[in-house]
């Protein structure tokens, strides 16, 4: 078997990444293989490749915005110029057909490994539209001998663009060997990486920017360290508007990376109905006095840019629910955008206390229910006996009292199928961010969902109930806990990881 790169040092987390992007690069075959890697800008992808191909020995060349295609061909071949050892005027490469195959013949000497980074091909894609369909032609002749081997890893954020690479009948479809889609970094990595000891204020960080590692550079000096810094940093980071991370700049930046985004201010208001609440077509339509079909198309690209997520209810069929993605996205339209006279004008600790009822009510307290959703899926497993299969969220209906519940955390068992009629469930859960610590009427509102869901069909013999609760929980519940294995505690300690789970035992 051959021998895997080492991860470098500096690489924090990404081991799953690092591996199939590493077990790419070294795969033996001698002929051309190709990969791609996309995510939202500033989740690490370029600080990842440029890692990979200093290990492999490779070349990487990335696109630049707005650099027209003459320069674009010139500056590659610079490139692949220094990487041979010859002077920069030494290749004159007249196309982008012999700019890859002389590239690939270069990286093909490499003793260790004959890769090729393209980053940002959108970027290419704008003046140079057949770059897709001359390395459909290079991986054909490779295949059968007639064109060089190697490895090329194509990446960009742009994700309507990248994502057609694969697609349809495009050049490229069927074959790459990886499409990697590079996530954020989950909160207790994000915490790791701003370096914030105390686990509420990485919440709150969290909370406003994301797991995107990008982020950290762009905020001068250090991070919050406890609450009372955390009002500050805000004001000084995502509502500074001559600093880097002013919001509203991150937010525009962010959605001019997909080109089919063109009228920004019919997205900026979709995104503003998301934020405040509408979570379905229709009602977002109705909010902006648009008609549903006419909000459907931009929705979905919103979504397929992930900067907005459908979420459907785990135990039925309706329609899915519609919440924003992206927490800087999110703060920006809820926090920022309403007050940005106010901002704008050196007032931002006053914007940020008239915003902050806000950022507890609709950015705290949804984010914190997605982290518990999210510790249950990732960590849960290994930190309690609970088998977990699919996560996520439902509502109950309650005839008797004429009412509905919303269940924040529900955890189907392993091999199950999301809205089966008699699913077999094992974890219903409570996540609440609010002051209060969590008491025994948590729980006998836990029990009487768990009641509700046997009566509707659902096997829930064995389902765990779990309060998750930012401020703790009163003596009468952890002594109860303390004697129920079907009782779990979940704190902020326990989320990030610093101290145990209560109860289940």
């Amino acid at each position: 078997m051959t021998e895997l790169l080492g991860k470098p040092a500096r690489v924090l987390d990404r081991d799953r990444e690092w591996a199939l992007l590493s077990e790419f690069v070294t795969d033996p075959a001698p002929q051309l293989r190709l990969a791609i890697v996309s995510g939202r800008r500033r989740n690490g992808k370029s600080f990842l490749l440029e890692a990979l191909t200093e290990a492999a020995g490779g070349l990487y060349l990335a696109a630049v915005q707005e650099e027209g295609r003459v320069l674009a061909l010139q500056r590659f071949s610079e490139a692949v110029a220094e990487h041979a050892g010859v002077p920069a005027g030494a290749l004159r490469l007249g196309g982008w057909e012999e700019v890859f195959s002389t590239a690939l013949d270069v990286v093909n000497r490499s003793p260790r490994a004959p890769l090729l980074v393209i980053d940002e091909l959108p970027y290419l894609l704008q003046h140079s539209p057949e770059i897709p369909g001359l390395l459909q032609l290079l991986y054909d002749r490779s295949q059968s001998g007639k064109a060089p081997g190697g490895r090329i890893v194509l990446c960009g954020s742009a994700m309507s663009v990248m994502s057609e690479l694969l697609s349809g009948t495009k050049p490229l479809r069927g074959r790459a060997v990886l499409d990697l889609r590079m996530p954020a970094f989950d909160f207790r990595t994000a915490r790791t990486h701003w370096g914030v000891a105390n686990p509420e204020t990485a919440l709150l960080v969290d909370a406003c920017l994301g797991g995107a590692p990008g982020y950290r550079p762009l905020a001068l000096g250090a991070a919050p360290q406890d609450t009372a810094e955390f009002d500050g940093w805000v004001q000084r980071t995502l509502l500074d508007p001559g600093r880097a991370l002013y919001s509203r700049v991150e937010a525009e930046f962010l959605l001019r990376e997909d080109p089919r985004i063109t009228h920004r201010t019919l997205y900026y208001d979709l995104l503003s109905a998301v934020a405040q609440g509408a979570s379905s077509a229709a009602r977002i339509g109705a909010l902006l006095e648009r008609q549903r079909s006419a909000v459907v198309p931009p929705l979905e690209v919103l979504e397929s840019t992930g900067y907005l997520r459908k979420e459907q209810d785990l135990l039925k069929a309706r329609n899915p629910v519609i919440t924003v993605a992206d927490p800087v996205i999110r703060f920006n339209q809820l926090i920022t955008l309403p007050l940005v006279d106010m901002v704008e004008h050196g007032r931002a600790e006053q914007a940020w206390q008239e915003s902050r009822p806000t950022f507890h009510s609709k950015i705290l307290g949804p984010h914190f229910e997605e982290i518990a959703r999210w510790w249950t899926r990732a960590f849960a497993p290994d930190e309690t006996a609970v088998r977990v299969g699919t996560v996520g969220a439902t509502e109950v209906p309650d005839q008797v009292g004429r009412t509905k519940h919303e269940v924040d955390v529900l955890a189907l068992a392993p091999g199950e199928r999301p809205q089966s009629a008699h699913a077999r469930i094992t974890l219903i859960g409570e996540a609440k961010a609010t002051v209060q610590p969590r008491g025994l009427r948590d729980v006998e509102r836990l029990e009487h969902i768990r009641d509700l869901l046997a009566g509707l069909g659902h096997r829930t013999e064995d389902a765990a109930l779990a309060l998750y609760s930012l401020h703790g929980f009163h003596p009468d519940v952890q002594k109860a806990a303390a004697r129920r294995p079907d009782l779990l505690l979940v704190d902020l300690a326990a989320l990030y990881g610093d101290g145990p789970v209560v109860g289940g035992s």
